[in-house]
């Protein structure tokens, strides 16, 4: 157990520090595996690949077409075109908001984090560009759409995040409506009173918006394409996916496709923005999959095995000993589905137990796991996070703080409101 915190701080602390996970977290990995009594090479070569080679061979085609996607949305101009209209419809005082509704639609509508990431981040820069805001929050503004409520509290949400506990409680997606809303409502309104708290700071310290370095686009001097044939890519991407049932690899297809018959006329940028976007998936895919790849490592050595049950002899409400379990387990791995599904799978037949002698509905403990799991699994070393982090050109110094201002610690608080709530009956 020394040996999976000592690994933890030191990934967490040089990734915060800027250096890179993809030789960090094998350092990280190479700590908890001597600790733990495993053999150094197997433990790198094996185990740490095998759950690198898992992730990138899962992810990897949805990686490049989501950044693929992406590119060719901020390239043609149709994101702009989106954020000038939304801009105008809220006002640019709102590009904060606008950002925030943007991927809490497309994550409620089924679209993976890392597609939401890639996929409305150029909205975000244009949007960001016209009220000009400082681009170090723009990583919690897309975290706090895509990474809380929508992942984890609004009932029937189709992220994994809220789907993984129902085996285990006997439950539905909508299981435990008001703990679910009252957590979202607090996620939701929470972080953006904080965002705008923070853009006004910055604002008068007399930081505003600076371009990335690599922005270039291919409308440069040209018009922009109209709002609505601007939405019909994004509209085609979530309508084939939860509509029509088809893969996201299909629906994020018929989405470039789309954007490129739409903008025939600029046919000779295609390449360079088919290019940029694959090159730029590769950094992406591998500093998660390195992520991954440490999070396997612990689950092997016996700590962790010690570290469950020590997880379950917490005392008292059995809510906050699943609340506390998952957590840890999220925080340990850095991935909040693997960590939730690490907790259930030990513990989630001893919780159901708990509930029917208790007396506490099953659904409560449902919505706990979901929500705990999207507290302590975004610290530094998160896959989603370095992937956000990747796509917005910002270090965790720069941007990190609001991040887990956002996207830990008022998931965390959420969590505890749920809690209340469930103690006094309250579903």
């Amino acid at each position: 157990m020394f040996g999976i915190i000592l690994g933890l701080i030191v990934l967490m602390v040089l990734a915060y520090l800027g250096w890179s996970i993809i030789w960090v977290a094998p350092i990280a990995a190479g700590i908890v595996a001597l600790t733990g009594g495993l053999d150094l090479l197997e433990a790198y070569t094996g185990t740490y690949m095998s759950g690198f080679v898992g992730f990138a061979q899962q992810w990897f085609p949805v990686f490049m077409l989501s950044a693929i996607f992406g590119k060719l949305m901020d390239d043609s101009g149709m994101a702009k075109s989106i954020a000038i209209s939304l801009s105008k419809l809220m006002g640019k005082k709102r590009a904060i908001l606008g950002v925030l509704l943007s991927c809490a639609v497309l994550t409620y509508g089924g679209i993976s984090l890392f597609v939401v990431v890639f996929a409305v981040y150029p909205l975000a820069l244009s949007m960001f560009r016209e009220a000009n805001i400082s681009r170090k929050i723009m990583p919690a503004t897309v975290a706090l759409g895509a990474f809380t409520f929508t992942m984890t509290a609004i009932p029937g949400t189709p992220q994994i995040q809220n789907l993984i506990p129902m085996p285990y409680f006997e439950t539905t997606p909508t299981a435990a409506p008001v703990m679910g809303i009252t957590a979202a409502i607090i996620m939701g309104a929470g972080g953006y009173f904080y965002l705008l708290w923070r853009q006004k700071k910055l604002s008068a310290s007399g930081e505003v918006f600076e371009e990335p370095k690599d922005k270039k686009t291919m409308d440069e001097g040209g018009q922009m394409p109209h709002v609505i044939l601007s939405l019909l890519p994004l509209i085609t991407v979530l309508a084939t996916l939860n509509l029509l049932g088809w893969d996201i690899v299909v629906a994020l297809i018929a989405g470039i496709l789309l954007i490129m018959v739409l903008n025939l006329h600029k046919f000779k940028g295609f390449p360079k923005s088919l290019n940029s976007g694959a090159v730029g998936s590769i950094t992406a895919i591998i500093n998660t999959s390195a992520a991954v790849g440490f999070g396997t490592v612990v689950r092997e050595v016996p700590g962790f095995a010690q570290l469950t049950d020590l997880l379950l002899g917490v005392r008292g409400n059995p809510l906050i000993s699943e609340a506390v379990a998952v957590n840890i387990l999220a925080g340990s791995t850095g991935s909040a589905s693997g960590g939730m599904g690490i907790a259930l799978e030990a513990l989630g037949s001893q919780y159901y137990e708990l509930a029917l002698e208790t007396g506490i509905s099953p659904e409560a403990f449902h919505r706990v796991a979901s929500l705990a799991s999207g507290g302590l699994d975004s610290l530094p070393h998160n896959g989603a996070v370095l992937t956000l982090l990747t796509i917005t050109g910002l270090s965790h110094k720069e941007s990190y703080k609001d991040i887990f201002v956002v996207s830990v610690l008022i998931p965390v608080v959420a969590v505890i409101a749920a809690i209340i709530l469930a103690s006094l009956g309250i579903y």
